[in-house]
Formats: C-alpha cells, sequence, structure tokens
C-alpha cells in the first residue's frame, strides 16, 4: 500500500475564547482582527518544511488542497504550493487534492498549471478535482448551488480534453466556451497525470468515479469508524459496473499520531487534536449546506456530507474530550504496536490502498511534527506497505522522469549553502562562445555534471 503525507496547513494562532466571539471559522471570519502575516509567514515555510521532510522521510506522496476564506486551511491556491515543493523534494509523488475546477474561468487555467507543475516536477504530478465544500464554493465564489455539479463535470471534461487532444479544438459548453484550445506546456505523463476525486459522501460520486475510472478519495474529519459506511456505499457502486475491486482505486484521509506510549500520545498530541476540532472545524451551520448543493440520490442514502456533519456537532465537539477522540477513531493514536492495529483493521475493513495521513494538525508546532512524522515512516509504514502487493496500482504516475534524468536546482551563488543569504552571489565568469546548436538533452545533461560537480 501506499503512504502519504496531507497537509491543511491550518492558521495556529487562534485565540482561547474563539468559539465564543466568532460563529465560524470560514466565510466571514475578520482576516483584520485575527490574520497576522508575521504569524503566516513563519507558518508557511514550517509547513513547507514539514512536507519537504515527508519527501526525504520516505513517503510516498505529499498533499494540499483548496480552500477559501478561513482559518482551517490558508492554501486558496494549492499549486503555488505544489510549484514551490517541486523544486525541493525528488521522490514523493505531489498530489493536489485539489484544483476545485468549477471556480475557474475558464477551466484551461487548471489545465495548463497542472500541465506546468507536471513538467516543472518531472511527472510526478497527481491531479485532484474536487467539486468544492459549500462554504469555498458558493458564500466565497457566488457559485450556484443547483448547477455546481454540472459545471464542475464539464470543467473536468475540458481540462482532460486539453490534456490530450492532439490538435487544436474548439470547446462549447454550457459554461464555457472558447474558439481555441491549445495549452502550452502540455503534461509529462501520458495520456495525462492519474485524477483523484476528493469527496466527503456524495453518492453520485461514487459512479462518476467508477464509470471515468478516476480514484475516489474519502476525507473525513471523523475517521475511520465513520468512514466505513461511505466506503462500503463506494465498493458497491464499483462492484454493480462491474469492475475489479483494486484497493489502489480508493484513498481515505486519517489523522495519526505516533508515540512510544498512549500516556506519552496524549502529552504531545491531545491538545493540537482538540486545537483543529474545537477552533479549525468550528463551522457555521448556515455555510454548510446551501439548498441544491446537496443532490437528491445523497439524501435518499441517508448520506451526510462532512462539513454538514461538522457543522451539525459544533457543540457536541466543543466539548470534545481526548478519550472521545480516540474512542470514536477520530485520530489513530498510540504506540507503533497499537497504530498498527488499527491501521490494519482500517485498510481491511475499507480496502483503501491509498492511506492520507494528516501528521500535523491543529496548533501542532514543527518539532512535533516531525517527531510524528519520523516514529510513523520508521514503525508503522514497512509494517503495512506489503498489504495490497497482489495489485498493481493504476492510479499512480507511471512516466517519471528517474532521480538521474531530473533536473535540479542550481547551487545559489555566494557563500549560501551555510544558509547565508545576506551576501550577494558571486558573478559567474562569462561563458565560451558557443556557435553550434546544443541540443536539450546534452545542456540537461551538463547542468547535472555541473551540479554533481
Amino acid at each position: 500500500m501506499k503512504f502519504h503525507f496531507f497537509h491543511l496547513m491550518p492558521y495556529p494562532d487562534l485565540p482561547d475564547d474563539f468559539r465564543d466571539r466568532y460563529h465560524g471559522v470560514w466565510v466571514d471570519l475578520p482576516a483584520s482582527e485575527l490574520f497576522d502575516p508575521v504569524v503566516g509567514h513563519h507558518a508557511y515555510n514550517d509547513y513547507l518544511d514539514e512536507l519537504e521532510f515527508a519527501d526525504q522521510a520516505g513517503f510516498d506522496g505529499i498533499c494540499v488542497n483548496e480552500h477559501h476564506q478561513n482559518a482551517y486551511g490558508l492554501m486558496p491556491s494549492p499549486n503555488l504550493m505544489v510549484a514551490a515543493l517541486a523544486r525541493r523534494t525528488s521522490r514523493a509523488k505531489l498530489i493536489v487534492m485539489g484544483d476545485s475546477v468549477a471556480l475557474y474561468n475558464p477551466p484551461t487555467r487548471v489545465a495548463e498549471e497542472t500541465a506546468m507543475l507536471d513538467v516543472l516536477s518531472g511527472g510526478r504530478l497527481v491531479a485532484g478535482f474536487p467539486v468544492g465544500t459549500p462554504m469555498d464554493t458558493t458564500y466565497c465564489y457566488g457559485e450556484t448551488p443547483a448547477t455546481l455539479r454540472d459545471k464542475y463535470r464539464e470543467g473536468v471534461e475540458l481540462v482532460l480534453r486539453a490534456w490530450q487532444e492532439p490538435a487544436p479544438f474548439a470547446f462549447n459548453g454550457r459554461f464555457t466556451q472558447l474558439r481555441y484550445v491549445n495549452i502550452w506546456p502540455r503534461p509529462l505523463q501520458k495520456p495525462h497525470p492519474p485524477v483523484w476525486i476528493p469527496g466527503g459522501g456524495s453518492v453520485e460520486t461514487w459512479d462518476w468515479c467508477a464509470q471515468h475510472n478516476f480514484l475516489y478519495a474519502y476525507l473525513s474529519y471523523f475517521g475511520y469508524l465513520r468512514g466505513q459506511k461511505v466506503m462500503e456505499g463506494f465498493w458497491e457502486a464499483v462492484a454493480r459496473r462491474g469492475l475489479e475491486p483494486n484497493p489502489y482505486r480508493a484513498g481515505f484521509l486519517q489523522f495519526v499520531a505516533v508515540a512510544d506510549s498512549d500516556a506519552e500520545a496524549e502529552r504531545l498530541y491531545a491538545r493540537h487534536a482538540l486545537y483543529f476540532y474545537n477552533r479549525c472545524l468550528h463551522l457555521y451551520a448556515g455555510f454548510a449546506n446551501p439548498p441544491g448543493y446537496t443532490s437528491e440520490a445523497t439524501i435518499r442514502q441517508g448520506m451526510e456530507g462532512q462539513i454538514k456533519l461538522a457543522a451539525e456537532r459544533n457543540k457536541e465537539l466543543q466539548d470534545l474530550t481526548w478519550s472521545q477522540i480516540l474512542e470514536r477513531g477520530y485520530v489513530v493514536a498510540g504506540s507503533p504496536d497499537s497504530v498498527v492495529q488499527q491501521l490494519t483493521e482500517m485498510e481491511r475493513t475499507m480496502r483503501v490502498g491509498h492511506l492520507m495521513t494528516l501528521l500535523h494538525f491543529g496548533d501542532m508546532p514543527s518539532e512535533t511534527v516531525m517527531y510524528n512524522t519520523s516514529r510513523f515512516a520508521r514503525d508503522v509504514m514497512p509494517r503495512l506497505r506489503p498489504l495490497w502487493d497482489e495489485w498493481d496500482d493504476n492510479w499512480w504516475p507511471r512516466d517519471t522522469l528517474a532521480l538521474s534524468e531530473q533536473a535540479q536546482p542550481a547551487p545559489l551563488g555566494g557563500d549560501r549553502s551555510a544558509g547565508d543569504r545576506s551576501s550577494p552571489p558571486r558573478t559567474p565568469s562569462p561563458p565560451e562562445e558557443r556557435r553550434e546548436k546544443i541540443p536539450p538533452g546534452a545542456r540537461a545533461a551538463r547542468r547535472r555534471t555541473r551540479v554533481q560537480v
């Protein structure tokens, strides 16, 4: 199985009386009162450090996502984060979870940016396309909830065609009309990067993923015990289409906290989990489920989306305790043996080949995140890795350039190897005049040699 480090990038400095003073963390939370750009500066850089550390620790993928006007997650543009990570990581795949296609006009912007990222990273991109939360789509960006899913699906269709069509084409959709679609650059991966669909429990998303052979990634705030019903519905949709129940066509998000013992886990992680559930997930019910956002099929199935569920549990989350968090499976925590046992049960029950882990949550400091990440990578991942070895992962990048073929960032000038950014870069010697044309491959090989020297 595969393991991915997922980061929400929450704002880490919400006040203790946050719930009493503000009715929610999303949409109309006054940034002028609460957001300190200096705190944000350090948070962004810490969060990028943590994602880069996960690459070095051996995670298969590192994940970012898109949200707007909130303190829950400071990533209005996940593609900016992936652009930064592409130059400072080399092995982990870059999983955008993802670009809310319906919010881009035209959606070809998504096709262009993701193609750029795939080329920049050497073919390491996984493209995720969520519908988007009600807060992001309806209240922050003004989309009509009743037509949102139709616009979203049309946008995904346009992105897929823009990646693959061999010649310029016209697109005449209900929501987007373009005389010329001809994106530059094109993705490195052929026919296109793998497509993952993050979901929160909508019935029609299961069938859509099965129909188009997309990976379904269930992003849950409330752990695997609650997630079983959702994943059962997805696998039923797969079976109805006569498809193989390959575990790699599914992913699941789980909070995880690894320590030497249960007592140490509580000491290290409890207050940061409570920060997440008490503050980051403080959702105003009036923004959680606008008319038309939830489909009739989902309502009839009795499924509740994550956002609606969190809003309805607002008072309950305020009084949540660490013991309740563990009992309900919101966070899998404890010794490596305990974590392995719980995650093995989860994997076998829900049949997911891609485990997305939240090893940072709430206001967790960077040193604690690094500890949690390294303990998971060293003491948990190797023991779970053999699960699902009998299946091929067809939802994973296959055209990634080998490390020896990937371009490497040139070293910074001056004495910057020691982290000194105050001195100006050295002026390089003028190159020898060359009249012959240098093939791109030779130029890249020479650059690699120069870096190695």
